[in-house]
Protein backbone atom coordinates (compact mmCIF):
# COMPACT_ATOMS: atom_id res chain seq x y z
CA UNK A 1 0.00 0.00 0.00
CA UNK A 2 1.08 3.63 -1.12
CA UNK A 3 2.25 5.68 2.33
CA UNK A 4 -0.47 7.24 3.73
CA UNK A 5 -0.80 11.46 3.66
CA UNK A 6 -1.03 13.50 6.12
CA UNK A 7 -4.39 16.06 5.97
CA UNK A 8 -2.12 19.09 4.71
CA UNK A 9 -0.94 17.06 1.80
CA UNK A 10 -4.10 15.51 1.10
CA UNK A 11 -5.84 19.03 0.81
CA UNK A 12 -3.42 20.19 -1.75
CA UNK A 13 -3.67 17.16 -3.58
CA UNK A 14 -7.64 17.84 -3.66
CA UNK A 15 -7.07 21.58 -4.58
CA UNK A 16 -4.84 20.71 -7.63
CA UNK A 17 -7.26 17.86 -9.19
CA UNK A 18 -10.00 20.84 -8.42
CA UNK A 19 -7.88 23.01 -10.79
CA UNK A 20 -7.48 20.21 -13.56
CA UNK A 21 -10.79 18.78 -13.24
CA UNK A 22 -11.96 20.97 -16.93
CA UNK A 23 -8.98 19.83 -18.74
CA UNK A 24 -8.35 16.87 -21.24
CA UNK A 25 -8.11 13.47 -19.97
CA UNK A 26 -4.67 12.64 -21.49
CA UNK A 27 -0.96 11.60 -20.65
CA UNK A 28 0.76 14.29 -23.02
CA UNK A 29 -0.54 17.78 -21.37
CA UNK A 30 1.52 20.67 -21.62
CA UNK A 31 2.17 23.72 -19.76
CA UNK A 32 2.92 27.19 -21.70
CA UNK A 33 4.42 30.18 -20.02
CA UNK A 34 2.67 33.42 -20.44
CA UNK A 35 3.66 36.82 -19.80
CA UNK A 36 3.85 40.05 -20.95
CA UNK A 37 7.27 41.01 -23.51
CA UNK A 38 10.20 40.47 -21.60
CA UNK A 39 9.43 39.10 -18.60
CA UNK A 40 11.85 35.95 -18.91
CA UNK A 41 10.13 33.50 -20.42
CA UNK A 42 12.29 32.22 -23.48
CA UNK A 43 15.12 32.74 -20.80
CA UNK A 44 13.33 30.33 -18.34
CA UNK A 45 12.33 28.24 -21.05
CA UNK A 46 15.36 27.46 -22.09
CA UNK A 47 16.75 27.08 -18.35
CA UNK A 48 14.35 24.36 -18.33
CA UNK A 49 15.19 22.48 -21.14
CA UNK A 50 18.49 22.31 -20.17
CA UNK A 51 19.49 23.94 -23.64
CA UNK A 52 19.40 27.27 -25.33
CA UNK A 53 15.87 26.45 -27.80
CA UNK A 54 14.38 29.30 -27.67
CA UNK A 55 15.93 32.28 -29.01
CA UNK A 56 15.65 34.57 -26.07
CA UNK A 57 16.49 38.36 -27.41
CA UNK A 58 15.32 41.71 -25.94
CA UNK A 59 12.81 42.44 -28.13
CA UNK A 60 9.18 41.99 -27.47
CA UNK A 61 7.50 39.83 -30.25
CA UNK A 62 11.12 37.84 -30.53
CA UNK A 63 9.20 34.55 -30.18
CA UNK A 64 6.64 34.30 -32.32
CA UNK A 65 5.47 30.78 -32.67
CA UNK A 66 5.37 29.09 -29.50
CA UNK A 67 8.48 27.19 -28.76
CA UNK A 68 7.91 23.23 -27.66
CA UNK A 69 10.66 21.55 -25.04
CA UNK A 70 10.56 18.55 -23.03
CA UNK A 71 11.90 19.06 -19.43
CA UNK A 72 12.65 16.36 -17.26
CA UNK A 73 11.13 16.06 -14.30
CA UNK A 74 13.22 15.48 -11.59
CA UNK A 75 12.50 12.00 -9.69
CA UNK A 76 14.83 10.59 -6.95
CA UNK A 77 12.77 7.41 -7.36
CA UNK A 78 13.73 7.02 -10.97
CA UNK A 79 17.44 7.90 -10.16
CA UNK A 80 17.44 4.98 -7.69
CA UNK A 81 16.09 2.46 -10.37
CA UNK A 82 18.49 3.67 -13.24
CA UNK A 83 21.74 3.42 -10.91
CA UNK A 84 20.64 -0.14 -9.77
CA UNK A 85 19.86 -1.76 -12.95
CA UNK A 86 22.21 0.34 -15.27
CA UNK A 87 20.18 -0.33 -18.34
CA UNK A 88 21.59 0.65 -22.09
CA UNK A 89 17.93 2.35 -22.10
CA UNK A 90 16.87 5.11 -19.39
CA UNK A 91 13.57 6.84 -20.02
CA UNK A 92 12.66 9.21 -17.64
CA UNK A 93 9.10 10.98 -17.27
CA UNK A 94 9.10 14.19 -19.37
CA UNK A 95 7.32 17.75 -18.78
CA UNK A 96 5.96 19.42 -22.33
CA UNK A 97 6.77 23.22 -22.04
CA UNK A 98 5.49 26.07 -24.26
CA UNK A 99 7.18 29.46 -24.64
CA UNK A 100 3.75 31.26 -25.98
CA UNK A 101 4.99 34.89 -26.65
CA UNK A 102 4.37 38.10 -24.95
CA UNK A 103 1.09 39.44 -24.53
CA UNK A 104 0.35 43.33 -24.50
CA UNK A 105 -2.81 45.40 -23.39
CA UNK A 106 -5.65 44.71 -26.31
CA UNK A 107 -4.09 41.28 -26.77
CA UNK A 108 -8.20 39.98 -26.44
CA UNK A 109 -8.79 42.55 -29.64
CA UNK A 110 -6.03 41.65 -31.82
CA UNK A 111 -3.27 44.24 -30.17
CA UNK A 112 0.11 43.43 -30.94
CA UNK A 113 0.19 39.51 -32.15
CA UNK A 114 -2.94 38.88 -29.66
CA UNK A 115 -5.05 36.69 -31.22
CA UNK A 116 -2.40 34.28 -32.27
CA UNK A 117 -0.72 34.51 -28.88
CA UNK A 118 -4.41 33.32 -27.10
CA UNK A 119 -4.80 30.97 -29.66
CA UNK A 120 -1.99 29.47 -28.22
CA UNK A 121 -2.39 29.94 -24.70
CA UNK A 122 -6.06 27.86 -25.40
CA UNK A 123 -3.97 24.45 -26.64
CA UNK A 124 -1.91 24.65 -23.93
CA UNK A 125 -3.50 22.32 -20.70
CA UNK A 126 -1.98 24.49 -17.68
CA UNK A 127 -0.57 27.81 -17.37
CA UNK A 128 3.18 29.55 -16.15
CA UNK A 129 1.79 33.10 -15.45
CA UNK A 130 5.35 34.45 -15.54
CA UNK A 131 5.78 38.08 -13.41
CA UNK A 132 8.43 40.57 -13.83
CA UNK A 133 9.56 42.25 -10.58
CA UNK A 134 12.93 42.99 -11.34
CA UNK A 135 14.83 46.16 -12.39
CA UNK A 136 16.92 46.42 -15.63
CA UNK A 137 18.20 49.01 -17.91
CA UNK A 138 19.28 46.98 -20.32
CA UNK A 139 16.14 44.59 -20.53
CA UNK A 140 13.04 46.95 -21.71
CA UNK A 141 9.62 46.61 -19.99
CA UNK A 142 6.68 46.97 -22.88
CA UNK A 143 5.18 49.59 -20.27
CA UNK A 144 8.73 51.64 -19.59
CA UNK A 145 8.43 50.51 -16.26
CA UNK A 146 8.05 47.59 -13.89
CA UNK A 147 5.15 47.06 -11.76
CA UNK A 148 3.85 43.79 -10.91
CA UNK A 149 0.52 44.37 -9.91
CA UNK A 150 -0.35 46.35 -13.40
CA UNK A 151 1.28 43.44 -15.48
CA UNK A 152 -0.83 40.85 -13.36
CA UNK A 153 -3.92 43.00 -14.05
CA UNK A 154 -3.00 43.21 -17.50
CA UNK A 155 -2.67 39.59 -18.24
CA UNK A 156 -5.55 38.13 -16.45
CA UNK A 157 -7.77 41.02 -17.76
CA UNK A 158 -6.91 39.80 -21.14
CA UNK A 159 -7.30 36.20 -20.52
CA UNK A 160 -10.73 37.44 -18.98
CA UNK A 161 -11.71 39.29 -21.99
CA UNK A 162 -11.27 36.57 -24.04
CA UNK A 163 -13.46 34.12 -21.82
CA UNK A 164 -16.02 36.68 -22.07
CA UNK A 165 -16.37 37.20 -25.67
CA UNK A 166 -15.98 32.72 -25.74
CA UNK A 167 -18.78 32.96 -22.97
CA UNK A 168 -21.04 35.31 -25.27
CA UNK A 169 -20.37 32.89 -28.35
CA UNK A 170 -21.74 29.56 -26.17
CA UNK A 171 -24.60 31.19 -25.10
CA UNK A 172 -25.86 31.93 -28.82
CA UNK A 173 -24.37 28.55 -29.85
CA UNK A 174 -26.73 26.89 -26.97
CA UNK A 175 -29.51 29.09 -28.04
CA UNK A 176 -29.51 27.94 -31.84
CA UNK A 177 -29.35 24.51 -31.00
CA UNK A 178 -32.43 24.85 -28.52
CA UNK A 179 -34.48 27.10 -31.30
CA UNK A 180 -33.46 24.13 -34.10
CA UNK A 181 -34.33 21.27 -31.28
CA UNK A 182 -37.91 23.02 -30.17
CA UNK A 183 -38.82 24.82 -33.49
CA UNK A 184 -38.47 28.01 -31.77
CA UNK A 185 -38.66 31.25 -33.78
CA UNK A 186 -35.52 33.59 -33.31
CA UNK A 187 -37.46 36.50 -31.89
CA UNK A 188 -38.83 34.54 -29.22
CA UNK A 189 -37.61 33.53 -25.56
CA UNK A 190 -35.13 30.74 -25.65
CA UNK A 191 -35.24 28.54 -22.56
CA UNK A 192 -32.11 27.58 -21.18
CA UNK A 193 -31.45 24.12 -19.36
CA UNK A 194 -30.93 24.85 -15.93
CA UNK A 195 -27.51 23.19 -15.24
CA UNK A 196 -26.26 25.07 -18.44
CA UNK A 197 -27.53 28.66 -17.26
CA UNK A 198 -25.88 28.07 -13.95
CA UNK A 199 -23.04 26.90 -15.10
CA UNK A 200 -23.15 29.94 -17.48
CA UNK A 201 -24.08 32.86 -14.86
CA UNK A 202 -21.56 31.75 -12.35
CA UNK A 203 -18.44 31.97 -14.94
CA UNK A 204 -19.90 35.40 -16.27
CA UNK A 205 -19.48 36.68 -12.37
CA UNK A 206 -15.82 35.15 -12.29
CA UNK A 207 -14.69 36.79 -15.78
CA UNK A 208 -16.19 40.05 -14.80
CA UNK A 209 -14.56 40.17 -11.36
CA UNK A 210 -11.36 39.38 -13.30
CA UNK A 211 -10.99 35.75 -11.67
CA UNK A 212 -10.09 33.00 -13.13
CA UNK A 213 -12.77 30.13 -13.63
CA UNK A 214 -10.49 27.49 -12.36
CA UNK A 215 -10.13 28.99 -8.94
CA UNK A 216 -13.99 28.14 -8.30
CA UNK A 217 -14.85 25.58 -5.63
CA UNK A 218 -18.79 26.08 -5.93
CA UNK A 219 -19.10 24.07 -9.03
CA UNK A 220 -21.38 20.68 -9.24
CA UNK A 221 -20.13 17.85 -11.39
CA UNK A 222 -22.81 19.01 -13.55
CA UNK A 223 -21.89 22.55 -13.83
CA UNK A 224 -18.11 21.53 -14.73
CA UNK A 225 -19.49 18.61 -17.39
CA UNK A 226 -20.82 22.10 -19.09
CA UNK A 227 -17.97 24.35 -18.64
CA UNK A 228 -15.74 21.51 -19.77
CA UNK A 229 -17.08 22.28 -23.54
CA UNK A 230 -17.00 26.26 -22.99
CA UNK A 231 -13.49 26.11 -24.29
CA UNK A 232 -12.55 28.78 -21.59
CA UNK A 233 -8.68 29.57 -21.07
CA UNK A 234 -9.12 30.60 -17.06
CA UNK A 235 -10.23 27.34 -16.68
CA UNK A 236 -6.86 26.03 -17.00
CA UNK A 237 -4.41 25.18 -13.88
CA UNK A 238 -2.49 28.51 -13.27
CA UNK A 239 1.01 28.86 -11.35
CA UNK A 240 2.27 32.49 -10.86
CA UNK A 241 6.30 32.81 -11.33
CA UNK A 242 8.26 35.81 -10.31
CA UNK A 243 10.70 36.37 -11.55
CA UNK A 244 13.17 38.44 -9.20
CA UNK A 245 16.93 40.12 -9.26
CA UNK A 246 19.70 37.33 -8.04
CA UNK A 247 20.15 39.78 -5.18
CA UNK A 248 16.34 39.31 -4.01
CA UNK A 249 16.23 35.69 -5.11
CA UNK A 250 19.44 35.49 -2.59
CA UNK A 251 17.37 37.12 0.54
CA UNK A 252 14.55 35.59 -0.32
CA UNK A 253 12.27 38.75 -0.41
CA UNK A 254 11.36 41.67 -3.12
CA UNK A 255 8.93 44.54 -2.34
CA UNK A 256 6.16 42.78 -4.93
CA UNK A 257 5.98 39.58 -2.87
CA UNK A 258 3.94 40.81 -0.84
CA UNK A 259 1.33 43.03 -2.76
CA UNK A 260 1.64 39.94 -5.56
CA UNK A 261 0.87 37.80 -2.68
CA UNK A 262 -2.38 39.90 -1.98
CA UNK A 263 -3.51 39.97 -5.56
CA UNK A 264 -3.58 36.27 -6.13
CA UNK A 265 -5.22 36.01 -2.94
CA UNK A 266 -8.05 38.50 -4.59
CA UNK A 267 -8.14 36.68 -7.58
CA UNK A 268 -9.20 33.15 -6.27
CA UNK A 269 -5.73 32.36 -4.80
CA UNK A 270 -2.94 30.35 -6.29
CA UNK A 271 0.41 28.86 -5.93
CA UNK A 272 3.52 31.54 -5.65
CA UNK A 273 7.11 30.22 -6.62
CA UNK A 274 10.01 33.12 -6.24
CA UNK A 275 12.63 32.56 -9.02
CA UNK A 276 15.64 33.95 -10.45
CA UNK A 277 16.23 33.82 -13.93
CA UNK A 278 19.41 35.71 -13.60
CA UNK A 279 20.02 33.25 -10.67
CA UNK A 280 19.41 30.09 -12.44
CA UNK A 281 21.07 31.07 -15.59
CA UNK A 282 24.44 31.12 -14.14
CA UNK A 283 23.81 28.11 -12.44
CA UNK A 284 23.05 26.15 -15.77
CA UNK A 285 25.90 27.69 -17.51
CA UNK A 286 28.38 26.09 -15.36
CA UNK A 287 26.02 22.59 -15.74
CA UNK A 288 29.49 21.04 -17.41
CA UNK A 289 31.90 21.98 -14.21
CA UNK A 290 30.59 20.30 -11.63
CA UNK A 291 33.01 21.78 -8.79
CA UNK A 292 32.33 25.60 -10.92
CA UNK A 293 28.54 24.95 -9.94
CA UNK A 294 29.84 24.06 -6.34
CA UNK A 295 32.40 26.87 -5.92
CA UNK A 296 29.48 29.53 -7.36
CA UNK A 297 26.78 28.06 -4.73
CA UNK A 298 29.22 28.66 -1.92
CA UNK A 299 29.97 31.71 -3.14
CA UNK A 300 26.08 32.77 -3.00
CA UNK A 301 25.90 31.39 0.57
CA UNK A 302 28.98 34.02 1.32
CA UNK A 303 26.43 36.74 -0.23
CA UNK A 304 23.46 35.51 1.99
CA UNK A 305 25.86 35.29 5.20
CA UNK A 306 27.03 38.48 4.50
CA UNK A 307 23.15 40.17 4.37
CA UNK A 308 22.65 38.84 8.10
CA UNK A 309 20.46 36.07 6.75
CA UNK A 310 20.49 32.22 7.78
CA UNK A 311 18.62 29.07 8.33
CA UNK A 312 16.96 26.73 6.00
CA UNK A 313 15.00 28.80 4.81
CA UNK A 314 17.73 30.49 3.22
CA UNK A 315 19.43 28.10 1.40
CA UNK A 316 20.77 28.73 -2.07
CA UNK A 317 19.36 25.54 -4.42
CA UNK A 318 17.57 25.82 -8.16
CA UNK A 319 14.15 26.19 -7.99
CA UNK A 320 13.57 24.18 -11.41
CA UNK A 321 13.04 21.03 -9.98
CA UNK A 322 10.36 22.77 -7.98
CA UNK A 323 8.67 24.22 -10.87
CA UNK A 324 8.78 21.28 -13.30
CA UNK A 325 7.23 19.16 -10.41
CA UNK A 326 4.70 21.68 -9.84
CA UNK A 327 3.83 22.44 -13.22
CA UNK A 328 3.25 18.47 -13.89
CA UNK A 329 0.80 18.18 -10.33
CA UNK A 330 -0.96 20.77 -11.17
CA UNK A 331 -2.06 18.76 -14.92
CA UNK A 332 -2.47 16.45 -11.90
CA UNK A 333 0.26 13.32 -13.88
CA UNK A 334 2.26 10.98 -11.95
CA UNK A 335 4.77 7.96 -13.00
CA UNK A 336 4.92 4.47 -12.48
CA UNK A 337 7.66 2.22 -13.52
CA UNK A 338 8.88 -0.55 -15.53
CA UNK A 339 12.47 -1.51 -14.75
CA UNK A 340 14.63 -4.67 -16.10
CA UNK A 341 18.19 -5.17 -17.69
CA UNK A 342 17.15 -3.77 -20.91
CA UNK A 343 15.56 -0.74 -19.62
CA UNK A 344 14.35 1.52 -16.80
CA UNK A 345 11.35 3.58 -18.11
CA UNK A 346 8.92 6.07 -16.22
CA UNK A 347 5.77 6.32 -17.75
CA UNK A 348 3.39 9.16 -17.20
CA UNK A 349 -0.65 8.72 -16.42
CA UNK A 350 -2.90 10.97 -15.17
CA UNK A 351 -3.98 10.63 -11.23
CA UNK A 352 -6.92 7.70 -11.37
CA UNK A 353 -5.99 5.93 -14.06
CA UNK A 354 -6.70 2.28 -13.38
CA UNK A 355 -4.31 -0.39 -14.19
CA UNK A 356 -5.58 -1.62 -17.72
CA UNK A 357 -5.68 1.81 -18.76
CA UNK A 358 -1.97 2.50 -17.83
CA UNK A 359 -0.89 -0.90 -19.37
CA UNK A 360 -2.32 0.89 -22.54
CA UNK A 361 0.24 3.59 -22.74
CA UNK A 362 2.86 0.93 -22.89
CA UNK A 363 0.57 -0.17 -25.37
CA UNK A 364 -2.35 -0.48 -26.83
CA UNK A 365 -2.76 -4.31 -26.92
CA UNK A 366 -1.88 -4.35 -23.37
CA UNK A 367 -5.21 -2.46 -22.77
CA UNK A 368 -7.34 -4.42 -25.01
CA UNK A 369 -5.71 -7.79 -23.32
CA UNK A 370 -5.79 -6.91 -19.78
CA UNK A 371 -6.18 -9.54 -17.34
CA UNK A 372 -3.81 -8.30 -14.70
CA UNK A 373 -0.90 -6.01 -13.49
CA UNK A 374 1.72 -7.08 -10.78
CA UNK A 375 3.33 -4.51 -9.11
CA UNK A 376 5.02 -3.80 -6.88
CA UNK A 377 5.59 -0.21 -4.19
CA UNK A 378 8.64 1.88 -4.63
CA UNK A 379 9.54 1.63 -0.87
CA UNK A 380 9.47 -1.89 -0.56
CA UNK A 381 11.61 -2.70 -3.26
CA UNK A 382 13.82 -0.31 -2.26
CA UNK A 383 13.99 -1.56 1.45
CA UNK A 384 13.68 -5.09 0.15
CA UNK A 385 16.12 -5.49 -2.93
CA UNK A 386 19.85 -5.23 -1.58
CA UNK A 387 21.13 -4.26 -3.81
CA UNK A 388 20.12 -6.80 -6.19
CA UNK A 389 18.78 -5.70 -10.33
CA UNK A 390 15.76 -7.78 -9.31
CA UNK A 391 12.49 -8.46 -7.65
CA UNK A 392 13.06 -11.95 -6.12
CA UNK A 393 13.66 -10.40 -2.67
CA UNK A 394 10.61 -8.46 -2.83
CA UNK A 395 8.57 -11.49 -3.82
CA UNK A 396 9.93 -13.91 -1.03
CA UNK A 397 8.32 -10.77 1.15
CA UNK A 398 5.37 -11.19 0.05
CA UNK A 399 5.00 -7.67 -1.20
CA UNK A 400 5.13 -8.49 -5.05
CA UNK A 401 1.40 -8.63 -5.71
CA UNK A 402 -1.35 -8.81 -8.61
CA UNK A 403 -3.56 -6.52 -9.13
CA UNK A 404 -7.33 -6.36 -11.55
CA UNK A 405 -9.36 -4.38 -13.22
CA UNK A 406 -10.39 -2.01 -10.80
CA UNK A 407 -6.82 -1.00 -9.87
CA UNK A 408 -6.13 2.45 -9.54
CA UNK A 409 -2.56 3.14 -10.16
CA UNK A 410 -0.04 4.60 -7.66
CA UNK A 411 2.52 7.01 -8.02
CA UNK A 412 5.97 5.12 -8.16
Amino acid sequence: MPPKKNKKEGEGEDKFMRAARFGRVKNDLSMGFVGLPNVGKSTLTNILAGANHAEAANYPFCTIDPNKVKAIVPDQKFKYLANTYKPPSVVPAVLTIVDIAGLIRGASEGAGLGNAFLSHIAAVDGIFHLVRAFESDEIVHVDDSVDAIRDLETIQSELCLKDKETLEKVLEKEKDRIRKEKGIARSADVPLGEVFQSAYDKCVKLIESNTPVQTCEDFTMGEVDEIRNFGLITTKPQIYVVNMSKKSFLRKGNKWLPKIQEWVNSHGGGQIIPMSCEFEQELLDLQDDKEGQKAYIEECEEEVKKMGLSGPGFAVKSVVPRLIRSGRQSLCLQSFYTAGPKEVRAWTIMKGTAAPQAAGVIHTDFERGFIKAEVANFDDFKALHKGEASMAKVKEAGKYRQEGKTYIMQEG
